[in-house]
């Protein structure tokens, strides 16, 4: 019989953490529509500081939970301790967070309640009458739910706790796109939750509308007050972090405690190594060109798909023979993780692609979504190691594989507890392994490839560089010595990076709105090569054979860990 940490009343820590889930779910509706839960709730969060001190509380009643399961045994389970391990760090990460205050100044270009608001009615079930029913009842609410948000904005600019002027500039813009008040913007004009609600069954369809011009019309309010209010009100603070708040930061996206200087000089060792692959790879593209005008060659004259829909289709493709190629040979995927779908994603989104997973019960599969941006021409260069990281073998496989196995975890373990740079890590290190499964031998492909890799190492430099307040290295190539402010990322990103100057400037907005979330991509693909690399050199010196899609497995069905953690856990594989 399996042994476990114990309290008088039965609970382990995995009761624990899936308690902890089920209650947060409740407090957070939007938690439960990401999860897959409580398809009945009609109710959106509290987005107001009670809310969010709510929440707090939650944490600190599961901690104490967790410390009774700790000191009523010192069972030797493995699997229960890995669970406790990863709920107190990620609990306390949070609650540190919480402690500091981020929730005053959460005004970003993705990621704020807002936009996590309208991406969960992107996730609702809409297939039927009762569905649509009750994604009206929540519409509906949308409304009480700014309000709360604009009283936490608020209460943070009367504590001094402010976003910085270049998330409200930005948030300002998608806000524009949001109500259709952007001419240029992508998709069907009219205000956004207007034309969501034009996809309800006509019999439901003018109350949903009802609701929806109720939503836009709030959220009009609340860009006028962060407009005319908020906007004056942050114009002198600082769009960087400083050490200290970097650092609490760091621990929460990572699950660790970085030496921050030496993943500055690292991230600068990778850049040296991958210029040098570039100006290789180039020379294949458009001899004498060099890296930057290769791309951009790539970008207007390259081969591209013309059309959205013929895009998603194309992607869709990507994605559908990675699975059939890869399937039996190097992973061993259960058919609910083989299902994965291609979406545009809806106007007035973040520049960059992003991937959705699926629910608890896979009856919403994981989803890729490509931001359209206003183009109806996509170059395919930069697209398919892209959809490798977001898609197959990348976000979906981990993702997916960790709900499948739910059961032998905890639901905690493999979805709340999730941490963003062992993900975002086993992305990067998927890129990396179709390159070495010859995936990407088209010059343009495997160019596209390296440019994502120089992104996510200058995502080090710059992340660092900018909220720490370091300097340009010596044997940097620009500006040796000087700061790394905003403008200067901002250019230096530019010239060693071939993404359009829209998306740039997106990305430059997301590093100062999210401190510390962009290191983890090249610091989370090292803790992955570093695991897979020692548990081969153990397997060897025992003399067996390393199989990697036995690892691959083991890896993906392991749940969430810290980078304290990660390495460990791969190595002993």
């Amino acid at each position: 019989m399996r042994e476990e940490l114990i309290t008088a009343d039965g609970a382990t820590p995995r009761r624990i953490a899936d308690d902890h889930v089920r209650e947060l779910a409740e407090l957070d509706p939007l938690t439960a529509v990401y999860l897959g839960l409580n398809l009945d709730d009609d109710r959106l969060p509290d987005l107001s500081p009670a809310g969010s001190e709510a929440l707090a509380d939650l944490a600190r009643r599961t901690l104490a939970k967790l410390d009774e399961a700790e000191r009523a045994g010192a069972a030797e389970d493995e699997a229960e301790r890995r669970c406790a391990r990863l709920l107190r760090e990620r609990l306390s990460a949070e609650l540190a967070v919480h402690a500091a205050g981020e929730h005053f100044r959460s005004l970003r270009n993705l990621g704020s309640p807002v936009h996590d608001l309208r991406e969960s009615f992107t996730l609702m079930g809409t297939d039927t009458e009762a569905e649509w029913q009750v994604v009206g009842r929540r519409l509906a609410k949308v409304p009480v739910a700014f309000e709360q948000y604009r009283q936490t904005l608020a209460g943070g600019v009367e504590r001094g706790l402010l976003s910085g002027p270049r998330q409200v500039a930005t948030v300002l813009g998608q806000f524009a796109e949001w109500l259709g008040e952007d001419a240029s913007a992508e998709g069907a004009p009219g205000a956004w939750f207007g034309q969501f609600a034009q996809g309800a069954p006509e019999g439901l369809r003018a109350e949903l509308s009802k609701h929806a011009a109720a939503a836009d019309a709030a959220l009009a309010e609340l860009r006028d007050w962060l407009r005319d209010v908020y906007g004056p009100a942050v114009a002198g603070a600082s769009d960087t972090a400083g050490r200290e708040r970097y650092a609490r930061w760091v621990r929460y996206w990572t699950g660790a405690d970085l030496d921050l200087d030496e993943a500055y000089a690292w991230a600068w060792s990778e850049f040296h190594d991958l210029l040098a692959q570039m100006e290789a790879e180039a020379e294949k593209v458009l001899p004498g060109a060099g890296p930057l005008a290769a791309m951009q060659w790539l970008e207007s004259d390259g081969p591209a798909i013309e059309g959205a829909e013929a895009a998603r289709e194309y992607l869709q493709g990507l994605m559908d023979q990675a699975v059939r190629d890869l399937q039996g040979t190097h992973f061993d995927l259960a058919e609910p993780v083989t299902r994965v779908e291609s979406r545009i994603a809806p106007a007035g989104s973040a520049a960059a692609p992003y991937y959705t997973a699926p629910s608890l019960d896979f009856s919403r599969p994981g989803r890729t979504w490509l931001p359209l941006l206003g183009k109806d021409r996509f170059p395919v260069w930069d697209l398919v190691s892209t959809w490798y990281h977001e898609g197959v073998p990348g976000h979906h496989l981990q993702l997916a594989q960790w709900n499948y196995v739910a059961d032998r975890l905890s639901t905690y373990q493999v979805s709340l507890g999730g941490v963003s740079a062992n993900m975002e890590g086993w992305a990067l290190y998927a890129e990396r392994l179709m390159d070495e499964l010859g995936y990407l031998t088209d010059p343009g492909h495997r160019l596209g490839y390296l440019n994502a890799q120089m992104m996510r190492a200058l995502r080090v430099i710059v992340d660092i560089g900018m909220h720490v307040g370091l300097d340009f290295p010596a044997d940097s190539p620009y500006r040796p010595g000087e700061p790394v402010s905003p403008e200067y990322a901002r250019e230096f990103f530019g010239l060693y990076c071939g993404l359009s100057a829209d998306f740039l400037d997106s990305e430059l907005v997301r590093y100062l709105g999210l401190p510390g979330q962009a290191i983890g991509y090249k610091l989370g693909e090292r803790a992955w090569l570093r695991g897979r690399a020692a548990a081969k050199a153990a397997h060897e010196a025992r003399g067996e054979e390393f199989d990697l899609k036995a690892w691959h497995m083991a890896a993906l069905s392991q749940g969430s860990l810290g980078l304290d953690d990660l390495v460990a856990e791969l190595s002993a594989l």
